[in-house]
């Protein structure tokens, strides 16, 4: 919420605001499906679900499946509820948002959800090598002016290549061009080949679980007759990604 969002609010809608969130905070605490960590995890100190997530938390040796950035875990929800066989892990700074998505996977009985309070930046302190099957990334902040800290740029992708089987698939799905656009110039630059490449996903025929549900931003963009897009790509844990200059292509 910006400064001029906040001076709209009176005082007793600031209050009730930060009193429901405050009991979201509050109510996490108690849900067994949510990982909160402390310093020390953050600096890859003393977090031992890192390796261990299928033994000690799953307690199964299903693939786990990331989505990154998660808001309200949409994606993470949806996809647990079709695949019990595998195991989906949101990631979100934002605890209010988190909570819807990890109270739904509660009331759905969803033992193969998790949903882990962190920034993105520390991901890497949570994962080990071999841990990660796939990367859902749906509706990332496009970071126009901050290039590197985009959740698909070679910077965040090539930290997720420390935790990822030999190979994984990362799903971008995004109602901004800049970021659809960038993208693939990026992969295009690194010598990868787009498994999809939808620039209007609503009128493709694609069988991917990209339309298994929308996210609440997803829901917005499309009242306003944004186009959505979806990049589908697979990237290997032994070939370090490199930028590019977008703005000279």
């Amino acid at each position: 919420m910006n400064f001029q969002q906040c001076n709209n609010l009176t005082i007793k809608q600031y209050k009730k605001m930060s009193k429901n969130k405050l009991q979201k905070f509050e109510q996490m605490e108690g849900f067994e499906n949510v990982i909160q960590p402390n310093i020390k995890d953050l600096l890859n100190i003393n977090f031992s679900l890192k390796g261990n997530w299928n033994k000690d938390f799953f307690e199964n040796g299903n693939p786990i499946v990331l989505e990154v950035g998660a808001g309200k875990a949409e994606y993470t929800v949806a996809l647990a509820e079709k695949y019990p066989e595998k195991n989906f892990i949101a990631i979100d700074i934002k605890g209010a948002r988190l909570w819807k998505g990890a109270k739904d996977a509660l009331d759905k009985n969803l033992k193969n959800a998790a949903f882990l309070r962190t920034k993105i930046d520390f991901i890497t302190s949570f994962f080990d090598k071999d841990e990660v099957s796939e990367i859902w990334i749906p509706f990332p902040d496009p970071q126009p002016r901050k290039q590197r800290k985009r959740l698909v740029a070679p910077m965040f992708l090539n930290r997720y290549r420390q935790f990822i089987k030999e190979e994984v698939i990362i799903n971008l799905k995004t109602d901004n061009r800049y970021l659809f656009e960038y993208t693939s110039a990026m992969l295009k630059e690194n010598n990868i080949e787009p498994i999809e490449k939808i620039e209007d996903l609503y009128n493709s025929e694609t069988k991917s679980d990209v339309k298994i549900t929308k996210t609440f931003y997803e829901k917005k963009f499309i009242k306003k007759d944004a186009k959505i897009t979806y990049l589908k790509f697979r990237i290997s844990r032994n070939t370090e990604l490199v930028d590019i200059d977008f703005e000279k292509i």
